[in-house]
């Protein structure tokens, strides 16, 4: 009897779970915003309790299912009419670099830190920051990238040129703090970087906000200021 119960369950579960995904369309599936994604660990949740709790009855998990799915379509149809609403449930993004420049507010404001960031624009085949023009964080935590007109694609092969060797960025200075371990793979010492950064008019590395050397286009600096 218990294997019948449970199996009309499971059914039951499987079909509630199939329309209220096919209703509430294709954002509860790739989570869009973070209430997206709440919505479906919820809605997983619900129906997997339920599932495994035999003091509830098959006409809980339909109604707890059914009156979720529910709300969800409220909150879509919301924000589908007002723009307000929209603002409120979904979220903006957040603008991290803005002309070549990184809005070190934005970062602290996002909770996010440079190495994260770095990390963010090396998945999206973009290794060093100054080819970077403006990036958003989206709602969902990822990002996108708009690069300098000069480091977009369509550039070698549309114009027959022969390839070039090509070497990874270095970064040697982040939040203030001088990476003396990437410095020495790179070959080189504390007076060498001191003399490329006088260039820029800094004189202490603790003013640096990043610093990222790329060989064949020299250093790139960003100072808090």
């Amino acid at each position: 009897m218990k294997w019948l119960h449970l199996t009309v369950e499971l059914v039951t579960g499987f079909i509630l779970l199939f329309l209220v995904v096919k209703v509430a369309g294709k954002k509860l599936i790739h989570q869009i915003s973070p209430f997206t994604f709440i919505s479906a660990l919820v809605l997983g949740e619900l129906l997997g309790n339920a599932l495994y709790d035999n003091h509830i009855h098959l006409w809980y998990i339909v109604y707890s299912i059914s009156l979720w799915g529910a709300l969800l379509l409220l909150v879509e149809y919301m924000s589908q009419k007002y723009l307000s609403f929209r603002r409120f449930s979904e979220g903006e993004p957040t603008v991290l670099i803005r002309n070549g420049i990184i809005d070190d507010k934005a970062l602290k404001k996002s909770r996010m830190t440079l190495n994260q960031l770095q990390s963010l624009l090396r998945q999206n085949e973009t290794f060093s920051l100054r080819e970077v023009a403006f990036c958003y964080l989206e709602t969902n935590g990822t990002i996108s990238v708009l690069k300098k007109a000069k480091y977009q694609k369509t550039t070698r092969e549309d114009f027959q040129l022969p390839p070039h060797p090509v070497h990874v960025p270095v970064t040697l200075i982040r939040d203030g703090e001088l990476l003396r371990d990437e410095l020495q793979e790179l070959g080189k010492d504390e007076q060498w970087l001191n003399e490329q950064l006088r260039a820029y008019g800094v004189t202490s590395h603790q003013d640096v906000f990043i610093a990222e050397w790329l060989e064949g286009d020299g250093l790139f600096v960003q100072t808090y200021s």
